[in-house]
């Protein structure tokens, strides 16, 4: 489907040459023999993409719960249990999105009264409106504001911390989809191998050495992202929701996506039918856009509609999600197939 030139040999090599490297290394972690009596650090993630993440950081010295580890379920809607509240109660290091996307940790991590540290991945990102999303998010714990509760008294005021982060947020002023920001994940897998030094003095080599491996796997998902633009120079896609804009801004590929239609669907909400519209022209212009990326966890009518519209149009989809999908563990993996699958579409 691209209509850029033909693409050189060399970028097409290279590109390969990524795919077989980041498929060997994975995340990694450093091979260290354990026994059933190591200790472990309980960390709570409040998904499995930060799970992912924490897991590779803290191997064979870290518990990771991740409070949703499912892709049928959807973060922006996500209800708090009992069981959550317990299990933040209990944790020894909490890493959250933040930025208003998962409220309900913030219900849970005051709630439950959890003075444990709390790595919140927009706060530490350093993007652009990160620090204001990250106050709007809800972000400021109270820690102990609730200490003493049961788990089911936990649980009932955490939809307070939930309300307070949709209140604030706006998804118009910054992107809080930051797992698919590669330096961000960089980042955070540091400020986790920081915190789990702090907490578990005698293992922290092992989590520093285990952070670069993480952060070598994640320079090599930046450099793939970058000869992917190179190759398809003027590319541009649509996306039905912005899970994936920090990815594609990193490989420069341009997003024409009207903002109130992915914002719209972001929010749950019925995009209007002219937004609809301008969304549909951009499969049925000349040429049209290269390729149709779908969050397959907001679907909607609006959404399918968008999808016939684009396989009409003999334009690729291709399919992310907020959470891992089942049966992946491995968040550089897991990018990788993202990076691997939008490749193939704009070479289409």
């Amino acid at each position: 489907m691209s209509r850029s030139p033909l693409r050189p040999a060399t970028l097409v090599a290279g590109l390969a040459a990524l795919s077989l490297g980041l498929s060997a290394c994975g995340s990694g972690q450093v091979d260290t023999p354990t026994s059933p009596d190591t200790p472990q650090v309980r960390i709570v993630t409040s998904t499995d993409a930060w799970g992912a993440v924490a897991k590779a950081v803290g191997g064979n010295y870290a518990q990771v719960d991740p409070i949703i580890d499912s892709a049928n379920q959807d973060p922006h809607g996500y209800e708090a249990t009992p069981g959550d509240a317990a299990t933040v109660g209990d944790a020894q290091l909490i890493v959250t999105n933040g930025g208003g996307y998962d409220a309900f940790m913030t219900g849970l991590v005051d709630a439950s009264g959890n003075r444990a540290p709390v790595v919140d991945a927009v706060a530490v990102s350093g993007l652009e409106g990160a620090a204001e999303a990250a106050e709007a998010g809800g972000h400021d714990h109270a820690h102990g504001a609730h200490a003493g509760e049961s788990p089911e008294e936990h649980a009932a005021h955490a939809g307070e911390g939930e309300e307070a982060g949709h209140e604030g947020h706006d998804h118009g002023a910054f992107n809080e989809h930051v797992w698919y920001s590669l330096p961000t994940v960089q980042k955070v897998a540091q400020q986790i191998a920081d915190r789990l030094a702090e907490i578990d003095p005698s293992a922290a080599e092992y989590f520093r050495s285990n952070a670069q491996t993480v952060g070598g796997g994640v320079a090599q998902l930046t450099s793939k992202a970058t000869e992917i633009g190179r190759a398809h120079p003027g590319a541009r896609v649509a996306v039905t929701e912005p899970v994936p804009d920090h990815l594609l801004e990193t490989a420069g590929v341009q997003n024409a996506t009207p903002q109130e239609f992915s914002s719209a669907v972001e929010e749950g909400t019925d995009p209007p039918a002219a937004v609809v519209a301008q969304m549909l022209d951009l499969f049925r212009a000349q040429p049209p856009v290269d390729a149709l990326i779908v969050n397959t966890q907001t679907e909607s009518a609006s959404t399918d509609q968008v999808r016939a519209a684009a396989e009409q149009a003999g334009v690729p989809v291709v399919e992310m999600s907020e959470t891992m999908p089942d049966g992946v563990d491995d968040y550089v993996q897991w990018m990788n197939t993202n990076l691997d699958a939008l490749n193939a579409a704009l070479a289409r």
